[in-house]
């Protein structure tokens, strides 16, 4: 049960769950309260409503969190601006090309165990030197780092991904306050997690982007996309 359990922890909320932890998430899958062995609803709640899941100051820390996968970052943004396919053909394609692409498709995983294991120390690293895991870091590489931000502002502004269509209505009377417009993607992509130091230099990038016209606030909005797409606040997911 540790185990499973660890790993059900490590995909949903962080690499390195405490022993305390899993310990709770496996008492609740051996017996949900009522007697009931394997009650994936009730370990899923254990997992997501743990004290160490929801406390800010866990967050806070350098150990806590977990690598979003490119695929969950590329659904991230679909499910906030309602990506649609307008022929119904979701003809979004295989995404697993780390140079131009995500390096990663569903059901192209290179093994029957996922795209990367749940034990994997990416070598000479900080996470390396404390004993740390750091898994979704076994597909991350050179290429997949800057073939992701370069595939992302293609699929934000409409294109690279067949007929798939974001809808940015929520964000266009925003578009001419980039203070206002920064604070809204901040909140709905990250959680409101991004640094200030991180927010002051997007939201002074954007700022310099025309936005009297409506092509052009849609210019500025994706520009404002992209670069919260690719800050390290969003992508480490706390």
């Amino acid at each position: 049960l540790p185990f499973i359990s660890r790993q059900l922890i490590q995909r949903l909320v962080t690499s390195n769950p405490s022993p305390a932890y899993v310990g709770r998430v496996s008492a609740v899958f051996a017996n949900n309260g009522a007697g009931v062995r394997g009650d994936l609803q009730a370990v899923l709640r254990a997992i997501l409503l743990d004290t160490e899941a929801r406390s800010a100051t866990t967050a806070a820390l350098p150990t806590f969190g977990k690598l979003r996968e490119p695929v969950m970052r590329f659904l991230a943004w679909a499910r906030a601006y309602r990506a649609n396919s307008p022929s119904d053909a979701w003809a979004v394609g295989d995404l697993s090309d780390p140079a131009s692409r995500l390096g990663q498709s569903p059901m192209h995983s290179g093994s029957v165990f996922n795209f990367f294991r749940p034990g994997y120390v990416p070598p000479g690293t900080a996470l390396a030197e404390q004993g740390l895991v750091g898994p979704e870091f076994q597909i991350a590489n050179e290429s997949s780092v800057a073939g992701y931000v370069n595939y992302m502002q293609r699929v934000v502004a409409g294109s690279g991904a067949g007929d798939l269509t974001p809808d940015y209505s929520s964000l266009l009377p925003l578009a001419a306050d980039a203070a206002a417009l920064m604070a809204e993607i901040n909140r709905v992509m990250a959680g409101g997690q991004l640094s200030a130091q991180t927010l002051s230099l997007i939201q002074g990038a954007v700022a310099t982007l025309p936005a009297s016209t409506q092509a052009t606030a849609l210019k500025r909005i994706q520009a404002a996309l992209v670069l919260v797409l690719a800050a390290p606040e969003f992508i480490v997911q706390k």
